[in-house]
């Protein structure tokens, strides 16, 4: 099928795109389906801080590939790597779909053991992700890098569009003996049928990178035949020495070996800013932020979190695509854009600390100036980091490598920081719904 349209480089990125979403949807699915799984299970709210704790341990994959990649470089094979990540999500999901609410007695309490298992299981293969995935994007032309984060992008909007469909986390205020209580909304599908969307999703995700793989080996396979042809045709014009030096005969005793010279170091002051100001991009946008947004949204109201949430989700692969067209260089800059982006981090974090009586409350401009301040703060740090991921990709395979551990630990460490301050000290008050937080 080479030439035809399957080979064209927009089937490329539209596979790679594909590809890149099944890095984070599972665990991105499990968050937005929480407000309906824990009317379900025992556990109740408690489910966050277990899945909290459960992506933490996630990160036994991506330790245990760094490690094989340092003491054993070159004996792991991406591609194998992959291909059984994905399956193990695809399986998962597939177990998860079906028994997410079945429960077993453990000590004399129920526990809801499969849901745990099969997340435990998926956030393994989203942590895994970030240090085979990237790596394996060495082996395409830079472009394809900035398509591979508008993939990423699309693993949280989707979810977010679908639980937004089903209609997670909607309420009605009701007066009940002279008091008004909230009343949640029975969802359109229940969570088995949002499962089975996760599963359909991490199997196109898987079958795209089994596309990807099997137009590599044809285009190989069809540059060895070109090659072997073109070598034909010299040789019926004249005998040819195994041995060639620019076109002319030599015998092997006159090849000399030439001096390579010394690889550069990927260890410059360069790489390493730009290492920080990942890992410090992705604790914000992955860790912190994401932990008390509800926190900075819900007191201007329900829509004014759903406003955030799915307008900040398109402004992240909006602003991998103007990647696509203009990447920015300088280091200067990428530091003053990481500024900017922490100037509106910082004031949403100011509001979540106000919570439940941030500025602005009963303005139409405070819920202008948090939706906006969302937007913003989310497509800086997503350009922010496609940007880096395309310096990156430009110093080698290595460099790709500690472009996911820098991704991972970033989150993780935004995460564990955040975990505690929410859910041990209490340290952000959550407004009630359908009351006066405030008067």
């Amino acid at each position: 099928m080479s030439g035809s349209w399957w080979s064209g480089p927009a089937v490329t990125h539209g596979l790679m795109a594909l590809f890149a979403m099944g890095s984070w949807i599972s665990v991105n699915s499990l968050w937005v389906e929480l407000p309906v799984v824990v009317n379900v299970l025992p556990e109740g709210w408690n489910l966050p801080a277990y899945l909290s704790v459960l992506i933490a341990f996630g990160n036994l994959g991506a330790i245990a590939v760094t490690i094989t990649h340092h003491c054993a470089p070159g004996w792991l094979n991406e591609r194998i790597v992959i291909h059984c990540i994905q399956v193990l999500a695809v399986v998962a999901s597939g177990f998860l779909a079906v028994f997410w609410s079945h429960t077993v007695v453990i000590a004399g309490e129920e526990r809801s053991l499969p849901f745990l298992l099969f997340t435990f299981l998926l956030s393994l293969v989203c942590c895994t992700s970030n240090v085979t995935f990237l790596p394996f994007m060495f082996s395409y032309p830079p472009q394809y890098i900035r398509t591979f984060f508008i993939g990423q992008g699309l693993s949280a909007l989707f979810p977010c569009v679908v639980a937004l469909g089903q209609g997670v986390g909607k309420l009605e205020c009701k007066t009940v003996n002279g008091t008004v209580q909230p009343e949640y909304l029975k969802e359109s599908f229940p969570a088995q049928n949002f499962f089975w969307f996760l599963f359909v999703m991490l199997s196109v995700s898987a079958l795209s990178f089994l596309a990807l793989t099997q137009r590599q080996s044809t285009q190989q396979n069809d540059s060895q035949t070109q090659e072997s042809d073109n070598g034909a045709a010299e040789k019926n014009g004249e005998e040819t020495h195994p041995l060639h030096n620019g076109g002319t005969p030599v015998s092997e005793d006159q090849v000399q070996v030439e001096e390579q010279p010394p690889a550069p170091t990927f260890w410059t002051p360069r790489n390493i800013y730009l290492l920080a100001l990942l890992a410090v991009s992705n604790a914000l946008t992955n860790g912190v932020l994401p932990s008390v947004q509800s926190f900075s949204c819900l007191p201007y109201g329900t829509m004014t979190f759903h406003l955030s949430v799915v307008l900040g989700n398109i402004a992240n692969p909006l602003a991998c695509f103007l990647a696509m067209f203009f990447v920015l260089r300088s280091s200067g800059g990428l530091g003053f854009l990481s500024l900017v982006g922490g100037v509106f981090a910082a004031y949403l974090m100011a509001l979540a600390a106000l919570s439940p009586c941030p500025p602005l409350l009963r303005y139409s401009s405070g819920v202008a100036l948090v939706v906006i301040s969302w937007i913003i703060f989310t497509g800086v740090f997503s350009y922010l980091k496609v940007v880096i991921g395309t310096l990156l990709h430009e110093a080698g395979h290595a460099a790709l490598l500690w472009c996911g551990i820098s991704i991972q630990a970033g989150s993780l460490v935004g995460a564990l920081t955040m975990f505690p301050l929410v859910n041990v000290y209490h340290v952000f008050t959550r407004a009630q719904e359908c009351v006066d937080n405030c008067s």
